[in-house]
């Protein structure tokens, strides 16, 4: 069994960069993902591992560090919430084109605009949609708890490196600011410069002898290049689809509904279920763990084992929800359930809407 502590979620991200090999973490504070930076400047990671921690003097100058570091073969990472994400996305698409791995963190917070500074889940579009301009997607992952939010670093790099893209961990101020027990992993060696060199050729490490130039950017005037380059990344994106598809199933074997819900609504539905089977109602949960890709194959099983609706339960206006009904499509019931602006629904909230929306409606 690996250290156990008792760590916030945010805590916990920023403890796992360092111990995952985390080269450079470029960040700027916002409410409510502060820790992270707090934390790695309180922990001086340089004296531990040789990470380098610099705050930059805004969210685009940060998201653009991460390109110039990922570029070379390096672990790179940010964090931020909602407004700072927002200001990232250029620089996103950037990285997308690039095929730069990195890793970005969203605790995000209510909106739309400043908002406050309460737990949200409405940047599920701008994660899973592409926030940034052109043809891309990103992979996203979505920890429902603390011990996730430590879990999934070293995940999320494994994926940015295999498939060269950046990767978004999305979670919230929840699960950022609430405390639980943590198993942390043994800490990673960081590569040398020579292995990096060695393991990610495409590298900008210098021109080899005899070889090309090595450039990294997303920048194509030749349209014909360009639409190869896009088929490219689709085909990425396929994989990753085919691939990648992350989820977990609680109850369901014998399930007449289903909730999906991802992160800290998850938790909550996870209590809504337990409700409901008490009553006599056979309800089983549906936590995609990747929002995107997005487990449609695990929807389309649980609609050929019989189940006889989904409600979304998000905390937003209803996002996650549209996906479901793309897969859905006519063939059974599909509603939503949600709270915004900061405010978290209840287990009996949760409950009461399936009632209403989906067995009674």
């Amino acid at each position: 069994m690996g250290e156990l502590k008792l760590m916030k979620g945010n805590e916990a991200l920023a403890e796992a960069a360092i111990r995952a090999g985390v080269d450079g973490y470029f960040g700027y504070p916002i409410t409510p993902q502060s820790e992270v930076i707090e934390y790695l400047m309180a922990e001086k990671p340089h004296d531990r591992t040789g990470m380098v921690v610099l705050q930059a003097e805004s969210e685009v100058a940060a998201i653009n560090m991460l390109y110039g570091a990922g570029a070379t073969g390096k672990k790179a990472m940010t964090s931020s919430s909602s407004p700072g994400i927002s200001l990232m996305q250029e620089g996103l698409s950037y990285l997308a084109g690039a095929e730069i791995p990195c890793v970005v963190a969203n605790i995000v917070r209510g909106g739309p605009g400043l908002g406050d500074i309460q737990p949200a889940q409405s940047d599920y579009f701008q994660s899973v949609k592409g926030g940034g301009h052109g043809d891309y997607r990103l992979p996203v992952l979505a920890p429902a708890s603390v011990q996730e939010m430590s879990d999934f670093v070293p995940l999320s790099f494994d994926l940015a490196f295999k498939y060269r893209t950046p990767v978004l961990i999305v979670s919230d101020g929840l699960i950022g600011q609430m405390m639980e027990k943590v198993e942390l992993f043994d800490t990673m060696p960081r590569l040398t410069d020579e292995e990096v060199t060695a393991r990610y050729p495409w590298g900008t490490n210098g021109k080899p002898k005899g070889g090309e130039r090595r450039i990294m950017t997303s920048l194509d005037l030749d349209p014909h290049k360009l639409e190869k380059h896009n088929f490219h990344l689709q085909d990425k994106y396929r994989t990753l689809e085919e691939d990648e598809v992350k989820y977990e199933l609680i109850d369901c074997d014998d399930a007449d509904y289903v909730i999906v819900a991802y992160g800290s609504s998850s938790r909550i539905a996870q209590k809504s279920i337990q409700l409901a089977r008490k009553e006599g109602i056979k309800v089983g949960l549906l936590r995609p763990i990747t929002l995107w890709p997005f487990p449609k194959k695990q929807i389309n099983a649980l609609i050929k084992q019989g189940v006889k609706g989904f409600l979304s339960v998000e905390m937003s206006a209803g996002q996650m929800v549209e996906d479901i009904l793309l897969t859905v499509g006519d063939r059974t019931k599909v509603a939503h359930f949600g709270r915004y602006g900061g405010v978290i629904h209840s287990p009996e909230e949760v409950l009461e809407a399936l009632k209403q929306k989906i067995i009674g409606g």
